[in-house]
């Protein structure tokens, strides 16, 4: 039994006790040794701060009846809780390097001594749990900082904007609604007052950004869903058609367990597998399409057939 776990069985074993407790009762019920109970009665009083004492006439151990009820501090979590927060710290920083290290460093330290009172390994965390990205972009962390303070204060925002593929740039004044992590990249979805709509920004092309006194203009939820998560992808906004997509048998094995969308259909047929997926973009479900290659045919609508049917003209012609 870990030191963890004889803890909370001796504040339990006190706190139903009517009377003091013999060392005796600890040591079958623990089955640990006197030496082992008398270590994790120090513990609990001078770390933990417990109120325990030796009744000598009673020849048993009580928390003091006089001093207030005491409670395991509330930090106080098992292996298994304090892995799971060591686990996330490690997620989190591999989404986003630096974000969190500096603000969490007290925490894990806490958690690795904690681990180690409980005679488990917190080294185990870092050695066993990797994130690989993929075609991560470089966002600046102190820029993350600065749209994650604006979006959680929910303040408005300036930003020089330079969209890929476009010279210049444009100075932005937006309304932060939420971030987005999508495909190892993070995204802003904001009102933008130029555009007078709802629009998503790559943090990695934005710089000399500003918080603003302005409040942020709070957007419908129905609204934020709709952008989000109504059509396939990163591309927001009310889908505009349903991709009819057939996959071979073999790619079938893959895609048939994967979720593309959550309004999606699907159905097995004799021909293979037949799925359906709404967009309000064809740019991202076209590359996804492309990525199968010849294991998978667009049936419709007809405008994605062709254009599909284009992409891969100009790639044979390439080769």
């Amino acid at each position: 039994m870990s030191r963890f776990d004889r803890i909370y069985k001796i504040h339990d074993i006190l706190c139903n006790a009517r009377h003091p407790v013999a060392m005796k009762v600890f040591m079958d019920e623990l089955e640990a040794s006197r030496n082992t109970i008398t270590r994790d009665f120090e513990y609990l009083r001078d770390s933990l701060g417990a109120p325990l004492e030796y009744c000598r006439e009673q020849n048993g151990h009580r928390y003091a009846p006089d001093a207030p009820v005491f409670e395991l501090p509330g930090f106080w979590m098992s292996p298994a809780e304090l892995y799971a927060l060591l686990a996330c710290g490690q997620l989190l920083d591999n989404v986003q390097p630096g974000l969190i290290s500096s603000r969490l460093a007290p925490l894990k330290s806490k958690i690795r001594d904690l681990l180690g009172e409980t005679g488990h390994d917190a080294q185990a965390i870092d050695d066993r749990i990797h994130i690989q990205p993929v075609q991560i972009r470089n966002a600046n962390h102190q820029m993350f900082d600065l749209v994650a303070q604006a979006t959680l204060s929910e303040k408005c925002l300036t930003f020089h904007y330079q969209p890929r593929g476009e010279g210049g740039g444009k100075q932005r004044t937006v309304h932060p609604q939420r971030l987005l992590h999508y495909r190892s990249n993070w995204y802003l979805l904001a009102y933008c007052e130029e555009a007078e709509a709802l629009r998503l920004f790559s943090l990695d092309r934005i710089n000399l950004a500003d918080i603003a006194d302005t409040p942020a203009r709070p957007m419908p939820e129905q609204e934020l869903e709709t952008f989000s998560n109504a059509g396939f992808g990163i591309f927001g906004g009310e889908p505009k058609a349903t991709a009819h997509l057939r996959f071979s048998h073999h790619a079938a094995r893959w895609v048939a367990e994967e979720q593309w969308h959550r309004n999606q259909k699907w159905e097995w047929q004799d021909d293979g597998y037949h799925l359906h997926v709404p967009y309000a973009d064809e740019r991202e479900l076209v590359m996804e399409v492309l990525r199968y290659g010849a294991d998978v045919e667009v049936l419709g609508p007809r405008e994605l057939r062709e254009e599909v049917a284009e992409r891969i003209r100009v790639m044979a012609g390439i080769y």
